[in-house]
């Protein structure tokens, strides 16, 4: 679709790929709203987007909870009147290993990964499906494909969001011309690294943080070319990876 004046939510919006993403798709005309934990720095990156001519609205908000969500829907209805796409993107990565027992990591992870995701999905349908139109974009990862050490509960938490992903798209498309897409990044230089507490996790990436990473600006060009489709076309999966990740 062409994005100009198209309403989009985008979750954990403050930083990374959220915001490379808010930044990106405003420049090409969209109206975006940004939600996060941290209020702050989404009133730094919404004034850029608007000194830069574009149009935003701040609605702070924590995607694990239900009420908080239908919070954003309803201020973006009451600010813009309509709901044309989501950007499923706050996440974590605490990654451990499972003898660790970091069980508080495992259901933080749970709850932000996945239940943030239905909670998005099932805050903006009823406006989409209403308008037979809308497009949601759920932020996966390679680690949904391959696991790695530590990431057990990880790539399991978005090998799930890759799945309803698939399972949105089969019902929605069809019926309600609500397209559907999974982005599938490899290891991306933002904030993700900096929730793990496993001091073996960390020793183990300092090796692998010797190569290029993927840049946030490199899946918002994803998600830009993903919401630029014609409706006609569905974008299922986009998986990108750094050229030296194996």
């Amino acid at each position: 679709m062409d994005i100009t004046n198209k309403v989009i939510i985008i979750t954990g919006a403050s930083s990374g790929i959220g915001e490379a993403t808010a930044l990106k798709l405003a420049e090409k005309g969209a109206k975006t709203v940004l939600t996060a934990r941290r209020e702050e720095r989404l009133n730094e990156l919404a004034e850029n987007i608007r000194n830069n001519g574009g149009k935003a609205l701040v609605v702070t908000a924590d995607v694990t909870k239900k009420d908080d969500f239908e919070k954003v829907v309803a201020q973006t209805l009451n600010e813009f009147g309509t709901i044309d796409g989501l950007i499923n993107n706050a996440g974590l990565m605490p990654l451990s290993y499972i003898n660790k027992f970091k069980t508080d990591e495992w259901e933080k992870m749970v709850d932000v990964n996945i239940k943030g995701v239905l909670h998005g999905v099932a805050a903006v349908l009823p406006t989409m499906m209403e308008k037979n139109s809308g497009h949601i974009i759920n932020i996966s990862s390679s680690a949904a494909h391959n696991y790695f050490p530590g990431g057990a509960v990880y790539c399991a938490t978005k090998a799930a969001v890759k799945m309803f992903s698939e399972g949105l798209r089969q019902e929605l498309a069809p019926n309600y011309g609500i397209n559907v897409t999974s982005i599938e990044p490899g290891a991306v230089s933002t904030e993700l690294m900096d929730t793990i507490t496993d001091d073996d996790i960390k020793e183990q990436f300092k090796e692998m943080q010797k190569m290029t990473f993927l840049e946030a600006e490199d899946i918002a060009e994803a998600i830009y070319y993903a919401l630029g489709q014609p409706a006609r076309a569905n974008i299922n999966d986009v998986f990108i990876m750094p050229t030296e990740q194996q």
